[in-house]
């Protein structure tokens, strides 16, 4: 059977429902995860100590993830999809069981990254498999749907990890996740009816492991810079000097692999590229307000982990909320329109971040990521399903795979970045001065500025018109 027969056997309209639910159930394991954490992490470095290592939390999940998304890419088109989703809800929840019970902030940091290798196969494939099964007008409808996964577990996320941290044990945060995961698996075992034909291809062993290592290593230099070691030091300079050499050596073996992890043609394409560059934008933004501003609502304005969990609950409100409508946006102004309004309003909500300072009431923070969520809903659904129709069945899972990579870099470098401007200004204090923190978090801020400003001209190099849509019919 062809992988085209396939897609139009499964995405009978009777069988679509419940693997859609499915797909819904599996991302809210990732959405739920990446907003938990953020509500607990005084109370976590307060029980395991590292106020400095915590960014690791956040970053060493994001790298686990964006390394493995291209490898999964690559082995969904090999075996199937449903496998590798299936390979990807049992690793988060070893992932999550282990830390639960991590007795250290090292193992915490270590148990965290096998939770980003689950996550790494369960978002890319989730999306990939709603590509497949959906046309480009349905798709519309169904990432709204999707979207609102990240809405509800946005109020779900951090309301959960501030009564967990307050009332109960941060551990929870994790260990809740253990239920999900069965009932996800459960779900796509019986629905999801894949029947797809394995093919022989050579996994591109040799560009994973140079683009896992020259990527940990960029990431390394990025977070310990300045903290562990000087910047111009021999270390902080040798960190970098080798994982610009092994991404360069990736480079290389892309152009001659066979079946490459990332092929490097699909950078070529305006759509593709343009794309890419929002999607690493959005990452980066998203992550800076998710680590920093709970620590601002709680550690500047005074505030409890509850409190600062809605506050930040209001960014990912917005998000579905917008995505909701992209769909009768784009199918009405097309793609790059849709784009740079979404854009321009991340621009605006970015600088009103500007405006917060230790008398600002906490509902002026909320409304602040409102406006941001709102934008970042009219960018990430457009620029993802743009992708995706631009290409056949056979390069989607690529194409969605390298969207997602380029999101997950971009959460990791971001974050790293954001958290080195932090260390810097509060330094090794368990307990940093209010006034210090404002300031350091008011650096990354400025830093969410200056990102805005590159999604805005990511926005502005989308294709006009409807040219996205080509390859749709033969998908």
């Amino acid at each position: 059977m062809t992988t085209d027969t396939v897609t139009n056997s499964v995405g009978l309209r009777s069988e679509r429902g419940p693997i859609l639910l499915s797909l819904m159930l599996s991302t809210s394991l990732v959405a739920l995860d990446s907003t938990i954490i953020a509500t607990a992490v005084l109370t976590i470095v307060g029980d395991l100590g590292g106020f400095t290592q915590f960014p690791w939390l956040f970053s060493i999940y994001l790298l686990a993830q964006a390394v493995s998304v291209p490898i999964y890419g690559k082995l969904a088109d090999t075996f199937g999809r449903k496998p590798i989703m299936m390979l990807g809800i049992a690793l988060f929840a070893v992932g999550s069981l282990l830390c639960g019970i991590a007795w250290s902030m090292p193992a915490l940091i270590v148990f965290r990254a096998v939770q980003g290798l689950g996550a790494g196969a369960v978002q890319p494939m989730s999306l990939t498999i709603a590509g497949d099964i959906y046309t480009v007008a349905e798709r519309a409808k169904v990432q709204g749907y999707i979207a609102s996964v990240w809405g509800v577990s946005a109020v779900l996320g951090p309301t959960l990890g501030g009564l967990f941290s307050e009332y109960l044990s941060w551990r929870w945060i994790f260990l809740v996740n253990l239920p999900l995961c069965a009932l996800a698996a459960w779900m796509l075992h019986r629905k999801f009816a894949e029947q797809a034909t394995v093919r022989r291809q050579r996994i591109d062993y040799a560009g994973a492991v140079l683009l896992t290592g020259g990527a940990a290593l960029m990431i390394l230099g990025l977070l310990e810079g300045g903290q562990a070691w000087a910047w111009a030091s021999p270390a902080g300079i040798g960190v970098f000097v080798v994982g610009a050499l092994l991404l360069l050596g990736f480079l290389l073996v892309e152009r001659r692999a066979a079946d490459p992890i990332l092929p490097l043609h699909m950078l070529t394409r305006r759509v593709l590229v343009a794309s890419s560059l929002a999607s690493l934008s959005v990452g980066a933004i998203l992550m800076g307000l998710t680590s920093y501003v709970p620590t601002f609502v709680q550690g500047v304005l005074g505030t409890g982990a509850l409190v600062a969990g809605f506050a930040l609950a209001v960014l990912t409100i917005g998000w579905p909320i917008a995505a909701s409508q992209a769909g009768r946006l784009y199918l009405r102004i097309g793609f790059r329109s849709t784009a740079l309004l979404g854009s321009l309003l991340v621009l605006a909500g970015s600088a009103l971040l500007l405006l917060l300072a230790e008398s600002s009431p906490v509902w002026q923070v909320g409304a602040t990521c409102f406006v941001i969520g709102s934008g970042m809903g009219l960018i990430a659904t457009p620029t993802l399903i743009a992708a995706q129709s631009s290409v056949d069945w056979s390069e989607r899972g690529v194409v969605t795979s390298t969207n997602m990579f380029a999101r997950s870099i971009g959460s990791a470098v971001g974050v790293a970045v954001f958290g080195a401007l932090v260390n810097a200004r509060v330094g090794d204090a368990a307990e940093p001065d209010p006034t210090d923190l404002a300031g350091a978090i008011h650096l990354v801020f400025v830093g969410i500025v200056g990102v805005a400003v590159l999604l805005t001209v990511s926005s502005a190099l989308m294709p006009r018109g409807r040219e996205a849509d080509k390859a749709d019919s033969a998908a």
